[in-house]
């Protein structure tokens, strides 16, 4: 099986305020990120978040072509560095995140504060605890057959097996089926939606149910 690898955002003190190097590795970043301290720099990295998957080239392609997209933000064609604010583009990695198995987000830089190297130990493991299963319809009690609703546009689908569903003869996982069905004037930056938030079933939306479930446990 692949090794996973990293996907990271990295800030620089002497860049502008809105500038960011977004690049991937195999190995953990902040061994990337020393790797990058050289004279074409004067300052170090800064390790602003990294998310840990198999997918980490995908991943990284994926990130750099959702940036461009919004408009002309690489810096220099070829390269890594986008002049978008980090916050932007974490929250863009974490939309694509919701789309992987395995993704572990770590966000290391907070505010204006760096943590502490065993905080940040701390947080990942925090992470890894929280990572949430991918949603299937029998962790809300819906049978095979039942029929959800993509709130959005209010089309009908049948649920045709426990993570898939079924419309015009076509089965979907629900992510892929937000991407593909959403309205141009909904959709969000980066094409990666968390799918049991945009369907519901008897008036209610799936990701709500499956909270209320958890949180009864």
């Amino acid at each position: 099986m692949k090794e996973a690898g990293y996907v990271y955002i990295l800030t620089n003190p002497s860049f502008k305020e809105d500038w960011v190097k977004i690049g991937k590795s195999s190995r953990p970043v902040d061994i990337r990120s020393k790797e990058l301290d050289n004279t074409a720099v004067p300052l170090p990295f800064e390790i602003y978040a990294t998310l840990k998957t198999v997918k980490y080239e995908q991943v990284e392609k994926l990130i750099h072509k959702t940036i461009d997209r919004l408009t002309d933000l690489r810096i220099r064609q070829n390269r890594e560095f986008f002049n978008v604010s980090p916050a932007k583009a974490l929250d863009i990695l974490k939309d694509i995140s919701t789309t992987l198995d395995d993704a572990e987000i770590d966000e290391v830089y907070l505010g204006e504060n760096r943590k502490p190297a065993k905080q940040q130990a701390d947080t990942e493991d925090c992470h890894k605890r929280q990572q949430r299963p991918r949603f299937k319809f029998s962790m809300i009690n819906i049978p095979i057959g039942a029929t959800v609703v993509f709130t959005p546009t209010g089309i009908e689908v049948k649920v045709a097996d426990d993570d898939k569903v079924e419309y015009e003869g076509r089965l979907y996982k629900l992510s892929p089926f937000v991407g593909t069905f959403m309205p141009k004037e909904k959709q969000n930056t980066s094409g990666a939606y968390q799918g049991p938030k945009y369907f519901s079933y008897k008036g209610e939306i799936l990701d709500d149910l499956r909270t209320k479930i958890e949180n009864s446990k």
